[in-house]
């Protein structure tokens, strides 16, 4: 068997015993050992591979929250506010007012050949536009004729014109939903918030919910996006997974260079509680080293942005409306305590702090008639968790996925318009996770915000506004500790802590190729260390040649 040692200018092995080293020697795409090359040598005849000898090595970067779907809407038009790169490294404008929008929405329908084709478009965000909302009246400029449909950056809230709404047959008076905004008209404006207000429409403007089981152009795009990012193993954190679907996956990501592990999570949506554990339970054993699955993802609430998260009293700063329940306190009951005595681990996603609320509490009565000891139950995003909420996590043994991208993105408006000052300044608390002993990852939730866990580190490290506002100087964090969030830290939220995270003995051979070394570059410029590639189960992918 071929044993091949990379030698690299330095080695950041986030292995306590064996912090830094020189060499790493790998045989059957996992790793024999790291140190120096005289030691490595002990393990017989070797390949020296000194590609890497002025580059620094790391562990492969671990995304705990993304989705695969980033693959599929860069085929969509970009409607987002900030500049942004797709998966092939082309960077395309942010867009910053209603009228740009349309602008370049009026540009991709004069270039439609298809008549009845609808026009996609993602990343949306009128917060940005003083939260100056976008109605049906906005994209009727672009067409009449054509369906048209905005994903917004949160993913909870679609737009579409008059003529998605009449082909749904909702363009009528006496609709009475809470997530179906009215005019004064008595008509819907256009703006679909949840997953019931946008499912009618979805299939009529090319944004079907279906888009979170990707396809396969859109995988490979995916995972192009990982090896320019540093990224080994992805999380694709809320998919229906079809059966064609899932062999598709699995078809991909046999092929001999597939540069990324995809972590894929059965989403709580169109089917209940026990059908879902049953299908996770299912989907693992059809589970292989790139394509995992087994686990289940629950969305309780909404987007903060949105205004469609729940919030504990005294609600928005705003004074806007309560937001969105997605599920039922049954439905989530019923799922943890199904889910616990099958040992099928649970995400669930709460923004706001009154859907976190909910959690602990169902989750600390679910414990009680199913006690378990390493269930590893994750609150992903959790913005507005408070101390003594920390506190019960860590009581009930769960785990956090925090998400301080939104400090960079959406700080600013948080401050001064969605919770206010003081809530907005612990948002994404991880210090407070860490000084409590939560178990901490950190994300960007790809692709609400761009893919990319060196930025998310440097957010967490930061907490810095787009504005240059520090929002919340007491929860930064230490450039030590922000990086084991993007490694160790994601890898044990997804119960793979013994197989990556670090670079040692018996692991996977899952490395990030850097430039400059993130441990010496300083907090303030953690966001510019520059990624060459990734190696991942010992496969070498350079980010210009993917």
């Amino acid at each position: 068997m071929t044993v091949t040692i990379f030698e690299a200018s330095k080695i950041i092995t986030m292995n306590p015993a064996r912090p830094v080293a020189t060499h790493v020697a790998v045989r059957d795409g996992r790793i024999l050992g790291a140190g120096s090359l005289t030691e490595l040598a002990g393990w017989g005849t070797h390949t020296l591979d000194r590609r890497f000898q002025d580059k620094i090595l790391m562990p492969g970067l671990v995304e705990g929250h993304s989705h695969v779907s980033e693959g599929v809407q860069w085929r969509f038009v970009y409607c987002g506010f900030h500049d942004r790169s797709d998966p092939d490294g082309k960077t395309w404008p942010g867009l910053r007012s209603v009228d740009a929008v349309v602008a370049r929405l009026s540009a991709a329908e004069r270039a439609m050949t298809e008549p009845l084709q609808p026009l996609s478009g993602w990343a949306l965000d009128p917060i940005y536009f003083d939260n100056r909302r976008v109605t049906r009246h906005d994209l009727d400029r672009v067409s009449k004729e054509r369906p048209i449909g905005i994903m917004h950056a949160s993913g909870h809230i679609m737009n579409v014109n008059s003529k998605a709404l009449e082909l749904a047959q909702m363009l009528r008076p006496g609709i009475d939903h809470p997530g179906v905004p009215l005019g004064d008209d008595g008509l819907p404006t256009g703006e679909m918030k949840g997953p019931d207000a946008m499912t009618p429409l979805g299939r009529h403007v090319g944004l079907d919910r279906g888009l979170l089981a990707s396809d396969e152009p859109g995988l490979r795009a995916f995972a192009r996006l990982c090896v320019r990012k540093g990224v080994t193993t992805a999380a694709d954190l809320a998919n229906l997974l079809p059966d064609a679907a899932v062999a598709m996956m699995a078809r991909v990501g046999a092929e001999p260079m597939f540069p990324a592990r995809i972590v894929s999570l059965r989403v709580l949506r169109g089917i209940g509680p026990q059908e879902a554990i049953d299908h996770a339970i299912a989907l693992k054993k059809q589970s292989t080293d790139r394509m995992r699955f087994g686990a289940v993802k629950i969305v309780v609430d909404g987007s903060i942005q949105g205004f469609s998260a729940r919030l504990r009293w005294p609600g928005y700063y705003n004074g806007a409306p309560a937001g969105l329940w997605y599920v039922t306190p049954e439905q989530l009951a019923e799922t943890l305590e199904r889910a616990l005595e099958a040992g099928v681990q649970i995400h669930t996603h709460t923004n706001g702090d009154e859907a976190t609320e909910l959690v602990l509490d169902v989750l600390e009565a679910a414990l009680r008639k199913h006690p378990s000891s390493d269930h590893r139950f994750t609150l992903q995003h959790c913005q507005l968790a408070n101390a003594a909420q920390f506190r019960r996590m860590k009581s009930l043994g769960m785990c956090v996925n925090l998400f301080p991208n939104h400090h960079f993105y959406w700080g600013d408006e948080h401050y001064r318009l969605t919770v206010g000052p003081e809530r907005a300044e612990r948002m994404n608390a991880c210090a407070t996770a860490l000084a409590t002993g939560v178990p901490l990852a950190i994300h960007s939730d790809a692709p609400v915000t761009p893919l990319g866990p060196l930025f998310t580190a440097w957010c967490a490290v930061n907490r810095m506004t787009s504005s240059g506002r520090v929002l919340g100087e007491a929860e930064c964090i230490s450039v030590e500790d922000a990086l084991r969030t993007i490694t160790l830290g994601a890898a044990y939220t997804l119960k793979l802590d013994s197989e990556i995270g670090s670079i040692e003995v018996g692991k996977r051979a899952d490395f990030a190729v850097l430039e400059d070394d993130p441990t010496t570059i300083g907090g303030d410029r953690l966001r510019d260390v520059r990624v060459w590639g990734t190696v991942q189960g010992g496969r070498v992918f350079a980010a210009d040649t993917i």
